[in-house]
């Protein structure tokens, strides 16, 4: 579980984040959604301590992760895996050593082992035989699946997603929500997607908040905000269908 209490943020004086309160269940895919700028990938680096509030406290199954540093804050960061949101692949590596890459660098495994979770993996997220293609070969699809299959072959709890469909057509895109969905319901992880993707905000999410202005301005689940959204968030989504 992941809660964010009374979060500020400002950079060179200006606010970005200006008191978020937001809880994000276990087991559940919570998506936040907000216009470009509005301080989502700002919220996310918060929950990976990448930053460090200027107020207000991020907790992760009940322990202050804003307050931790060194090898307490490392143990706390292999509860999760992160989906880049251009994948960011190593070029110079092909396909099974980008996702063996966390398991090579921190598990401790041997090598046949870790070749058989990165097998086992990549056929998980619809790569079976490509691991020996390099970043290079790959659609735009295919890069975004490799980069989850990192993001979860060394079991995270917790998984960041961040803008997964972008750059992608919309039948790509539909196969990445299809892929999200997936791995959540399989795996049972909590996943946290930050997105302006209104067709895959109302798919994947079992929560959605919408940051605006620096501030959560709705918080619900899906049905309960295409019920009764707020205004801002009713111009929000006609702009992200008409686009």
């Amino acid at each position: 579980m992941i809660r964010i209490e009374g979060l500020h943020k400002a950079f060179h004086e200006q606010p970005v984040l200006r008191g978020i309160d937001l809880h994000m269940p276990r087991g559940m895919t919570t998506v936040v959604i907000g216009q470009s700028g509005s301080g989502k990938s700002v919220l996310i680096k918060h929950i990976l301590a990448l930053l460090r509030p200027d107020q207000g406290r991020v907790l992760v199954d009940g322990e202050e992760i804003s307050a931790l540093s060194g090898a307490e804050l490392d143990r706390v960061r292999t509860k999760f895996g992160m989906c880049f949101q251009a994948a960011a692949l190593f070029d110079s590596m092909d396909v099974f050593e980008n996702v063996a890459f966390p398991l090579a660098e921190h598990s401790g495994k041997p090598k046949a082992e870790i070749a058989e979770i990165v097998e086992e993996t990549l056929d998980s997220v619809g790569l079976a035989g490509v691991g020996r293609k390099w970043p290079a070969e790959l659609s735009g699809g295919m890069r975004k699946r490799v980069g989850v299959a990192r993001a979860i072959v060394h079991r995270p709890e917790i998984i960041l997603y961040d803008e997964p469909t972008t750059g992608l057509d919309p039948i790509t895109a539909s196969t990445i929500n299809d892929l999200v969905l997936d791995i959540q319901e399989r795996l049972k992880l909590t996943c946290v997607v930050i997105t302006h993707d209104v067709a895959a905000t109302f798919r994947v999410g079992h929560r959605i908040a919408f940051l605006h202005d620096g501030l959560i301005n709705q918080y619900g689940t899906p049905d309960e905000l295409k019920s009764n959204p707020t205004p801002e968030l009713a111009r929000f989504v006609e702009r992200g269908r008409a686009g």
